[in-house]
């Protein structure tokens, strides 16, 4: 009997998560895990600040490749980054908190296409994210 679709989502999450010692070093936390999908969340800190007091738009770019990580990674084979790009549409500041959706848009064979929108909780957006995703051959 295959295993169902949202326990195998957070199963592969969770694995993902322990391991990934970037995402917690950053404080970066998962909310919502579903099949294709995937919800992270992260405060900018002082030490993310660039020379114009705005969060360096490497640690929006990392958010945002974090929750499509984990978006793609929800079908259990390991699933990697093939290409992606970022706009980004307004700046994050000291102490605010990034809040990034990653959604699914297309998926078959190997391949996938997942967009993800970087916003605060007041919902301006940030950035806006595309990836594009490969599943590995075990």
């Amino acid at each position: 009997m295959p295993e169902d679709p949202q326990a195998l989502a957070q199963r592969s999450a969770a694995r993902m998560y322990e391991a990934d010692l970037a995402s917690r070093h950053l404080g970066i936390q998962l909310d919502q895990i579903t099949p294709g999908q995937a919800t992270a969340r992260m405060v900018v800190r002082d030490t993310m600040l660039n020379g114009h007091n705005i969060c360096h738009g490497g640690y929006v770019f990392l958010l945002a490749d974090t929750a499509f990580a984990f978006a793609c990674n929800t079908y259990g084979p390991t699933t990697v980054a093939a290409a992606c790009d970022i706009a980004f549409l307004a700046p994050a500041h000291l102490d605010d908190e990034l809040i990034a959706t990653a959604t699914e848009r297309h998926h078959a064979g190997r391949s996938g296409i997942y967009d993800v929108t970087v916003r605060l909780p007041d919902t301006t957006v940030i950035a806006e994210f595309r990836g594009h995703s490969r599943t590995l051959r075990e």
